[in-house]
């Protein structure tokens, strides 16, 4: 609501409201008392907009009308909602040969004319109010599937709706608990716009004649009646008309201004978080390169991310491991500023030493490097590799583009990626999954990183491409002199890598030592995780070590010890919370003896 055309829109909207309301109730009297003295008069010290046909004050009959043009809006839109929002949901719920002629359906009845289809449909049934509303909900039906459609098809898609399929959920089920609810926010901004569209829409009807009849009126019918004498007496028509053009642009600014709004709340820019941080504080002295404070990230009363705080030196490399669920990928993208709407951040992190929000987008593009599990989800599918690279120095550093596009081939060429030329130019279905994933570091690169935070850039890859990912992370991290943050449950592959590991569990991080110190580790959690690892002297004649138990869901989380549950250690005094103290956070550490 910070701009213009919003705040218009929400005024307009908040009046139409109040004259709805008070309407009738307070011009009400007036608009009906009929003054054969005054009958089709013009401006006047009595009537301000003149009369009508029997002398009825036209300015309170506009007035004392808000009511019903409101209700009649509202009852076609309710119906556009009960005919559109099920059609337009129903293709991506449907069995694909189902869903191709609802999806047609869809697109001829959007390729329709509106005001034909309302002025069909107000015949059909009837000239009169509810002729209107039929007809005008007709017309609004097919905007609000099409939209409903798009949105629907995003979600359809996603992971948990083909779980639901996979498990048996049914169909109804899956529309009303997994769809539905997940584009309920778009589609109700839809909707308010689409109320000021039917507005206008009524009004249409009304002054064509087949919408509200006498002795009702609303303000369509005002205009209808007014119309005879235009051209002699023009401000008889004013109220009405200025009263539709303001009500239904009002409607339509705020529905739109606000719908705005939330895509751009649903998906912040890169490089501009949305977290809850000081931006006061000065740098550090003597400063990490990140430093994070009681970081903790929340999703309504859910929390994943509890009071993490770690701090990361220049050229270093560390390691955060814990099981999957422990918080480890969104604290990746809190310190990113990527965590999705509607996350909480709060806590302190501090890059380079200054508070992350103080970064401008342009700075963080540069000095905050972000290497992901799914390269493609990274690299836009329609465009050549080397153009998404140079994007990054065009928009960051000022380049031009060729300078852009010759140091996108370098980057790509110091990431190993052979014939880089040849690489740039191609798009990313062209390269193979460990290539991707180095274009994806040689774009980290394309600035000056002083960080690098990479989440899980190996799972979904080979072993040998693995390594060599891994290999290149390391060098990297040499060559720039760039803190980097390696995300993975592989214990093996950080305790190789890196030189300090981070283990996390429940949304904390338990424990923090050397890498050459995980057979030596405190913490009963790291013990049985490190136990669990298999190596070549592993007896296959047994099963393999695992740790007994679950790690709690963010919700069910204990105000204790988190691991209390599954430790052998466990006592009465773990009903207290440890904090983390000389690296490890546990009240009974394995002490070497």
């Amino acid at each position: 609501m910070r701009s213009l055309p919003a705040r218009a829109g929400l005024v307009l909207v908040l009046a139409t409201l109040a004259l709805a309301v008070a309407g009738p109730w307070v011009w009400g009297d007036a608009a009906a008392r009929i003054d054969p003295d005054h009958i089709v008069e013009g401006h006047g010290s009595a009537h301000f907009l003149g009369t009508d046909d029997a002398g009825r004050d036209m300015l309170a009959r506009t007035l004392a009308a808000s009511r019903l043009t409101l209700e009649l809006a509202g009852l076609a839109t309710l119906l556009g909602v009960v005919l559109g929002v099920p059609l337009g949901a129903l293709p991506a719920v449907l069995p694909s040969r189902a869903a191709r002629p609802v999806s047609a359906t869809i697109s001829f009845l959007v390729a329709f004319p509106g005001l034909l289809l309302a002025m069909f449909g107000a015949i059909i049934t009837g000239a009169g109010a509810r002729g209107a509303v039929v007809g005008i909900g007709l017309a609004a039906a097919p905007a609000l599937a099409r939209v409903t459609q798009t949105l629907a098809a995003s979600v359809g898609a996603a992971d948990y709706v083909r779980a639901a399929r996979v498990l048996g959920v049914s169909r109804p089920r899956i529309l009303v608990r997994h769809i539905l609810p997940n584009i309920a926010e778009p589609v109700i901004l839809s909707i308010t716009a689409q109320l000021g569209y039917n507005l206008l829409g009524l009004a249409t009807l009304s002054l064509l004649g087949l919408g509200v009849q006498p002795l009702d009126y609303d303000w369509g019918r005002l205009m209808h009646d007014a119309l005879p004498r235009v051209q002699i007496h023009p401000e008889v028509i004013a109220g009405p008309a200025l009263a539709v053009a303001l009500a239904g642009t009002g409607f339509a600014l705020a529905g739109e201004s606000l719908a705005r709004a939330a895509a751009r709340t649903a998906s912040p820019p890169r490089g501009e978080p949305r977290v809850d941080l000081p931006i006061g504080r000065g740098p550090l002295p003597g400063a990490a390169v990140l430093s994070v404070r009681n970081l903790t990230v929340g999703f309504g009363a859910v929390t994943p991310v509890r009071d993490v705080s770690f701090d990361l030196a220049h050229g270093e490399l560390a390691g955060l491991v814990g099981e999957s669920g422990s918080g480890k990928s969104l604290t990746a993208l809190a310190i990113g500023g990527l965590v999705p709407h509607p996350g909480r951040v709060l806590g302190e992190i501090i890059l380079d030493g200054r508070p992350l929000a103080a970064h401008s987008r342009r700075e963080l593009g540069t000095a905050l490097a972000m290497v992901f599990q799914d390269p493609m989800a990274s690299l836009n599918p329609a465009l050549r590799v080397g153009s998404q690279l140079a994007e990054v120095a065009t928009a960051h550093q000022d380049a031009s583009r060729a300078e852009a596009w010759k140091r996108a081939v370098d980057r790509l060429g110091r990431v190993h990626l052979p014939e880089p030329g040849v690489r740039a130019r191609q798009r990313p279905h062209e390269l193979s999954g460990g290539m991707r994933q180095r274009a994806v570091i040689a774009m980290g690169l394309m600035g000056t990183p002083k960080l690098v935070v990479a989440d899980e850039p190996t799972t979904a890859l080979d072993v040998t491409v693995q390594r060599r990912v891994l290999d290149l992370l390391a060098e990297v991290n040499d060559d720039t002199g760039a803190a980097a943050l390696l995300i993975s449950h592989d214990l093996a592959v950080v305790a190789t890598l890196c030189t300090r590991v981070l283990v996390m569990y429940a949304g904390r991080i338990v424990e923090d030592l050397p890498a050459a110190d995980l057979r030596r580790a405190r913490h009963p959690y790291t013990r049985a995780l490190v136990a669990s690892l298999p190596d070549l002297d592993t007896d296959r004649s047994v099963p393999l070590v695992t740790v007994p138990g679950r790690q709690p869901s963010p919700e069910e989380v204990p105000p204790g010890c988190a691991f209390a549950p599954r430790c052998p250690s466990a006592a009465e005094d773990c009903a207290v919370r440890p904090e983390l103290v000389s690296g490890v956070a546990c009240h009974h550490p394995h002490e070497e003896g």
